[in-house]
């Protein structure tokens, strides 16, 4: 029977597709041309390939008659679909000067259109042969919004004048003092560990498994500015028996001082935000660190990053989430924790780097044809993340959510808790 209290698909995608819209409102469109670095994509490029998207998975193999936009899009914005074909190097999307905006927006309501024609149908018709694809979809598009987040932030801080993005959604303050961490310890034992069978979930998150868990504890909440402060002033960026070796080399090559959008002068450090360059908040979570300054600071603060299981099995006895999310009336910073007991701010606020590998859970496999290539393939040399960080979606976290990214990546909310054995 089918669940009247439910949304429509159509009203869940009109809704996703909305917010995506909302994310750009405030940008220039010479704003969403620009590329400054491979991992980020210009805003109009994540415009168009979340509708090539819908076209791609959707569209031409369920909606009969459909009609391709543009059959140049295939190319131009297909990701990293090798299944689908050949396609333009990630590294020169920001080469793209066409199509412009208006075409790509155009592609989007050519999109829009035939979706609805997909999904306005009677309530009583049975969904089964599209509802995967359509959860993946609306997922996929919210990964791209915090992405369109992320990356426009990157773009406007290369700027000599730091534009502002958002200057009507200022970033939360608090007058509380700091206060210190406080310990929440977990006893050991076989624990269960993924998800299978949900509603909606990605193929990394399961097979569902067990696994064994030794003692250990973790911070109530995520490491702070004013903390994270501290470690500069105590030479943290220059001990090198604090680092990792690949680290060190990054410090060194990069000449890393400070958390990625960080600047000192007259002897403060002021951070560029998408709401305006401000001080750090000293009671905030730290942000824009990579998996290398997070296990520096770990180690100097007598720690260690949690393992992904520990992460996953204190986040599913945590409250609801209390964090920061992107949407609605998003605030993109990340906000001060809400003052009470136990774990806080395990979802939104920043992504927390755990000490694990992105690998296979036991009996993974990657879905059959190309969708298959949306998470297996790239089970190599990245690091997982966990929480949801003030640009995700509220929507799109939960305790079994894996991110996943290079060690040296800095452009995403990530930052870490502390973690130590019992």
């Amino acid at each position: 029977m089918k669940d009247k209290t439910r949304p429509t698909p159509l009203v869940e995608y009109s809704h996703v597709r909305a917010n995506t819209q909302a994310m750009v409102e405030c940008l220039d469109r010479e704003d969403m041309a620009i590329q400054t670095m491979p991992d980020v994509s210009p805003t109009k490029w994540h415009l168009a390939h979340t509708s090539w998207f819908w076209e791609t998975f959707l569209l031409q193999e369920h909606l009969e008659g459909y009609v391709e936009y543009d059959s140049n899009y295939n190319y131009l914005f297909n990701s990293y679909y090798n299944s689908i074909g050949t396609r333009h190097a990630r590294a020169e999307r920001g080469f793209l000067s066409r199509p412009g905006l208006e075409d790509v927006l155009g592609y989007r309501r050519h999109v829009d259109s035939a979706m609805e024609r997909l999904l306005r149908v009677d309530q009583d018709q049975d969904f089964f042969t599209i509802e995967p694809l359509l959860r993946l979809g609306l997922a996929h598009e919210e990964q791209h919004q915090e992405l369109i987040l992320t990356d426009i932030k990157h773009v406007l801080s290369r700027h000599p004048f730091g534009p502002v993005a958002f200057p009507e959604r200022l970033a939360s303050i608090s007058s509380a003092p700091e206060a210190l961490a406080s310990w929440i310890g977990f006893d050991g034992g076989v624990f269960a560990f993924g998800i299978e069978d949900a509603p909606f979930q990605f193929d990394n998150e399961g097979p569902s498994h067990q696994a064994v868990l030794t003692p250990f504890a973790l911070a109530d909440r995520p490491v702070t500015n004013g903390e994270f402060a501290a470690f500069i002033r105590d030479g943290g960026y220059n001990t090198p028996s604090l680092w990792l070796s690949d680290g060190w080399g990054r410090v060194e090559a990069e000449g890393w001082r400070a958390p990625l959008y960080w600047r000192e002068q007259d002897g403060e450090w002021l951070e560029f935000t998408l709401h305006g360059e401000t001080v750090p908040l000293a009671d905030a979570p730290v942000a824009h660190l990579s998996f290398y300054e997070a296990c520096a600071y770990a180690e100097w603060a007598g720690a260690r990053l949690p393992g992904e299981r520990e992460w996953e099995h204190a986040a599913l006895r945590a409250a609801g989430p209390d964090g920061c999310f992107a949407l609605p009336g998003f605030s993109a910073h990340p906000a001060v924790s809400t003052p009470g007991e136990g774990l806080r701010q395990m979802f939104g606020g920043v992504w927390e780097w755990t000490r694990s590998d992105y690998a296979p859970y036991p009996r993974y496999r990657p879905a059959a044809g190309a969708v298959g290539e949306y998470n297996g393939k790239f089970m190599s040399g990245q690091y997982v993340l966990r929480g949801g960080s003030c640009a995700t979606p509220m929507g799109h976290v939960r305790p079994t959510y894996r991110n996943f990214f290079p060690p040296q990546t800095r452009w995403q909310f990530s930052g870490l808790r502390l973690a130590k054995d019992i």
